[in-house]
């Protein structure tokens, strides 16, 4: 690609050598920072050099600089040369190979028989410009070897007269290896420099002007954008800010653009390595400590890590940033940094980080910068790396960096030569990774077992051990560390055992209650109720204890605001570190929902999905989602509470879930069998269930979604046996308070749909007086059925009664089925405009509800009085009315009125009474309550169009 702003450079270099051609010689030398163009511009003007003109080139390579006469060889076999003088200088060649004296020849040692081999070859190009132009290019001319250099040195000498041209590129500290040669440059009236600098901005848009057709990049001024990102088109700022102007670089970030979107690291990220290795060695020792400290260290930690002194530091960081490579001391692109770190062999890499970790941390710095090079290097240097890796790990967890807390913790256990310490940290480590995928963290449970069983673990430890072993179902190894954790003694003088495992028991008895202790007497000096939780310890773990102990004694307004203090102490950043801040958070949750707190329920759960979005945490995102879609379906959201439910189960595998996967499963199931997919809710059922998750809280959503499941497929009997389930356990824990789930309500709908109508009053009166009674959801749900249990005169006050307690809490899928069966009801009582009037809203909730075997039950229970001598008409006229005719009567029929209709359709009275008027007629009707009730079909389209305004 032509390199724009070195035009004037490349018209210099055409008029000196056209000057050439007059017999007047010279020699340029085109110096600046490493691959700032230099080769480009030589190769771009050779090309344009006639056919007049005998181009010889050579490039010199830091590889071949012990090679005599390396340079000369190149040049003189890179043309094709008349064949007296291809002869004469081949023979120079051999001489010169066959000789001992150019080994021994330097920049101040040059023997006599050297000096007359120079001096041939000299002769010899000088002999072809007598005859033609010659132009001499010859790339890094710093890396050209002794011999060489002297016969260049012979040809410049006299260069004045001849018809050469020498163009010569060099680095800009050439001067520093070659003095002797660039002085004797320098004395020549025929000597002239060029020094090439990174391109401009402008020079930078010129060269995108011309770049190949790609993704957009926005040409005009304006702040730099995200380039990182593919889908935002990037500016001339960011390709200029990303390559420092460096056209090595440029070109490919250009290709890299027009392929990926963004920097590669086998574009970009090669070129800048390309750019290193072309340069001194000592800039790629200093471009590696960068690389490995990135902005930790000074030049001083620099040079350590390099190796080398702080001066040779400082003209390494010089000739990068003059170069582009970097701003300021710092990589432009992230990707630099990686293509150099991944350029080194694996211990290569690991042995720096090891010495930059020794480094950093006799330095003092930041226990996160020496953990990052400890876990880099994979290897540690004595306890005190190890009790950075800990200290490390404890600020990862509180800043949401858990893989990277997990790696510390893995390293620190590797490492640890403490054989009573390792246990303790293999906990700290299980509980890291099941923060990521409790499935990943299983591996430790059983070694972790072993070392409780030998009392090598703490207190907290062992507490953790029986929450993660429970968590998977493996119940009779969480006994004896139970066992061990009621039987340990506190070092508190005024309380004895009992007191460590209060918060415990009180834990269990909401989450895995046939294991809790119920009857342990009378308590204990210094215990305090059996119910409150214990002030010591853990105190997430004392949060978790005392929501469990509110929602076991029934959810009310203490337990609510004891949980929203809960959650509003977790969005101040408290107790990011304690395993038990999950629990509280879900048991907190739990007590808003079963209180009744929906929408508070849904808010915090929006912070904790917000929140969870910028952290490292996959189990507190899946849990917040589950709890989202278990509110969902409680509000009648039933789309939304199965895609949330779809999202909890896609952030972990079902392994990881383990016992807790009843409670996204149950609000999965329940959601799409409310929403008619049987198939779907069919598939999700055919999990193996374990007898582990029946035995915990998160089986009882489980139960309940699967005896609905039942319920809608036609077997009352085995929704009855489910449900009756969820009731003896929940009873037996001493959980029925705690109306995790309504049983009584659906084993009421199993007995109603068996003929039993006394059976489901029964449980149905349990309902209406136990605990938990008066909240909206639990009284209003228990009065619909109840209704259904009565005389048909009675059941349109209790489902009126029903229907507005339903709407308080905000449970839309309750108020349809409330809708439905008071439609019904007016149905079967012959009110059939009360019946149409409500028909409208029971098809407007169900509709928000994506409940549609609400609705095909809803056009069964009305159609039943579809017929000549109760409500509607001849349906043989339908076809025969306008669309105007339709909406208008679809409307009428639900029991719209004249001004209800005009205002909906924007039409005047006066027109809905000649439409109706059209309508009696064609359907030989006589007045509104005689339409066929078929008319409601139009009601899908006109409804979802017209009728949210009502």
């Amino acid at each position: 690609m032509r390199l724009v702003e070195r035009d004037e450079h490349v018209r210099s270099l055409d008029g000196l050598l056209d000057e050439c051609r007059g017999r007047r010689g010279h020699v340029v030398v085109l110096d600046g920072p490493v691959t700032t163009g230099k080769t480009e511009l030589l190769r771009v003007f050779t090309e344009r050099a006639s056919t007049d003109v005998v181009v010889l080139r050579a490039t010199c390579s830091r590889a071949e600089r012990a090679l005599p006469l390396g340079v000369l060889t190149q040049l003189l076999h890179s043309a094709s040369l008349p064949l007296d003088i291809a002869d004469r200088a081949a023979q120079l060649l051999k001489e010169g190979a066959a000789s001992d004296a150019l080994p021994r020849t330097h920049h101040d040692t040059v023997e006599p028989e050297a000096v007359q081999l120079f001096q041939g070859l000299g002769a010899v190009l000088l002999d072809l410009a007598s005859e033609s132009p010659v132009l001499i290019a010859v790339d890094d001319v710093q890396h050209a070897d002794d011999s060489s250099l002297h016969c260049l040195l012979h040809i410049v000498r006299r260069i004045g007269s001849a018809r050469i041209l020498a163009v010569l590129t060099e680095d800009a500290e050439f001067g520093a290896q070659h003095s002797p040669f660039r002085a004797e440059l320098r004395r020549q009236s025929q000597f002239h420099r060029l020094r090439l600098a990174p391109l401009t901005r402008a020079g930078v848009a010129e060269v995108l002007r011309d770049r190949p057709s790609g993704p957009s990049v926005e040409l005009g001024d304006g702040p730099p954008q995200q380039p990182d990102s593919p889908a935002a088109p990037w500016r001339v700022d960011d390709f200029f800010r990303i390559s420092g102007g460096n056209p090595l670089l440029l070109h490919a970030l250009i290709e890299d653009h027009h392929l990926a979107g963004e920097a590669r690291p086998q574009g970009y990220g090669l070129a800048l390595l390309n750019c290193l290795y072309r340069d001194k060695p000592v800039i790629t020792y200093v471009a590696r400590a960068l690389a490995v400290l990135d902005q930790e260290g000074d030049v001083k930690a620099l040079a350590q890590l390099a190796g080398t002194d702080t001066e040779a530091v400082g003209r390494a960081l010089h000739d990068m940033e003059a170069a582009g490579l970097t701003d300021n001391g710092v990589f432009r692109h992230p990707v630099a940094r990686s293509a150099i770190l991944d350029g080194l062999q694996a211990p290569d890499r690991a042995a720096l980080h090891r010495r930059a970790a020794q480094l950093m941390h006799a330095r003092g710095a930041a226990v996160m910068t020496v953990a990052h090079h400890l876990v880099e290097s994979k290897h540690t240097q004595g306890q005190w790396a190890v009790q950075v890796l800990l200290e490390a790990a404890d600020q990862a967890l509180l800043g949401g960096r858990t893989w990277f807390a997990t790696e510390c913790l893995a390293l620190a256990h590797r490492s640890c030569g403490n054989e009573q310490e390792r246990p303790g940290i293999r906990a700290r480590l299980a509980q890291a990774e099941w923060e990521l995928n409790p499935s990943a963290a299983a591996r430790h449970l059983t070694p972790l077992a072993a070392a409780a069983d030998t009392g090598q673990l703490a207190h907290g430890d062992l507490l953790v051990l029986l929450r993660h072993l429970l968590w998977h179902g493996r119940t009779s190894e969480a006994r004896p560390v139970l066992e061990r954790i009621r039987d340990a003694r506190t070092e508190t003088r005024e309380i004895a055992h009992v007191v460590p495992t209060r918060n415990t028991e009180l834990w269990l008895a909401a989450t895995h209650p046939q294991l809790a202790r119920r009857h342990q007497g009378p308590a204990s000096a210094g215990e305090g109720p059996p119910t409150l939780a214990d002030p010591h310890g853990d105190p997430w773990l004392r949060s978790a204890a005392e929501l469990a102990g509110l929602l076991t004694d029934g959810p009310g307004d203490p337990a609510a605001d004891r949980a929203e203090r809960v959650l509003d102490g977790l969005g101040l950043g408290l107790g990011r570190t304690s395993p038990w801040t999950e629990e509280a958070v879900q048991l907190a949750l739990l007590g808003l929902i079963c209180a009744g707190r929906l929408r508070s329920a849904a808010d915090q759960c929006e912070k904790l999905l917000a929140e969870a979005d910028t952290r490292e945490a996959p189990v507190w995102s899946a849990m917040a989602s589950a709890t989202r879609a278990e509110i969902a379906v409680r509000q009648g959201d039933l789309a939304a509470g199965a895609a949330y439910a779809r999202q909890a189960l896609a952030q972990l595998p079902p392994q990881a879930w383990g016992v807790a996967i009843g409670f996204p499963l149950g609000s999965l199931i329940l959601a799409v069998t409310r929403m008619g997919d049987y198939e779907e809710a069919a598939k999700h059922l055919t999990y193996s269930a374990t007898d582990g998750m029946f035995q915990s809280r998160y089986g009882l959503h489980y139960l309940h979604a699967r005896g609905h499941y039942y319920l809608a497929t036609d077997h009352p009997h085995a929704a009855l046996a489910d449900f009756i389930s969820c009731g003896e356990l929940m009873r037996s824990w001493g959980l029925d308070a705690a109306a995790l789930v309504p049983w009584r309500t659906g084993a009421a709908e199993a007995w109603l749909r068996l003929g039993n109508r006394d059976q489901a009053k029964r449980l149905l009166h349990d309902q209406l007086t136990s605990a938990g009674a008066d909240r909206p959801r639990i009284r209003g749900s228990a009065l619909r059925l109840l209704a259904a249990t009565g005389p048909m005169a009675r059941r349109p006050d209790l489902l009126t009664e029903a229907l507005d307690l339903l709407e308080d809490c905000g449970d839309r899928y309750e108020q349809a089925r409330a809708l439905v069966d008071l439609n019904r009801s007016y149905y079967q009582l012959e009110e059939y405009r009360r019946a149409r009037m409500v028909f409208r809203r029971a098809w407007h909730v169900a509709d928000l509800c994506d409940a549609g075997p609400l609705a095909k039950e809803l056009l069964a229970a009305s159609g039943d009085c579809n017929n000549p001598d109760t409500a509607s008409g001849s349906t043989d006229g339908i076809p025969s009315l306008t669309g105007s005719e339709r909406r208008v009567a679809s409307l009428a029929v639900m029991g719209c009125t004249n001004r209800e209709i005009a205002s909906k359709l924007h039409i005047t009275a006066s027109t809905v009474e000649q439409h109706l008027t059209r309508v009696y007629r064609k359907l030989k009707v006589k007045r509104r309550k005689d339409l066929p009730v078929d008319l409601r079909s139009d009601l899908v389209k006109t409804e979802r169009a017209q009728l949210d305004c009502g």
